[in-house]
């Protein structure tokens, strides 16, 4: 991974990471990035990655919902995009959030 000193492209490349049917959250990935406490940053970066080419429905928060879904065009895009991959989401919440979820610091 090519290292920038953009925190948002830092997020945005380790989103790209995130393998298709699986998610992570804004917390694991500032974590990875070093910035623990930075979470909402990493929301931020989500919120703003849109033509950026980055899977940003897959970072979800630390509890499994999607809090960041009235950032997607349309009202359930982001569950839409989740299903799609094979994620049941029930009430704005990742069902088998424990299995699904992916850990940047585990896995690079």
């Amino acid at each position: 991974m090519a290292k920038s000193d953009n925190f948002f492209e830092r997020t945005y490349e380790v989103a790209r990471l995130i393998p298709y049917g699986r998610i992570t959250s804004y917390g694991a990935i500032a974590k990875y990035l070093g910035a623990a406490r930075s979470a909402r940053m990493v929301g931020w970066a989500m919120n703003n990655s849109s033509g950026k080419d980055v899977p940003a429905h897959r970072v979800v928060n630390r509890k499994g919902i999607l809090t960041g879904k009235h950032h997607f065009d349309g009202t359930n895009l982001m569950q839409q995009l989740l299903e799609s991959e094979g994620i049941e989401v029930i009430d704005n919440q990742i069902q088998d959030f424990d299995t699904l979820f992916w850990d940047p610091t585990q896995e690079l």
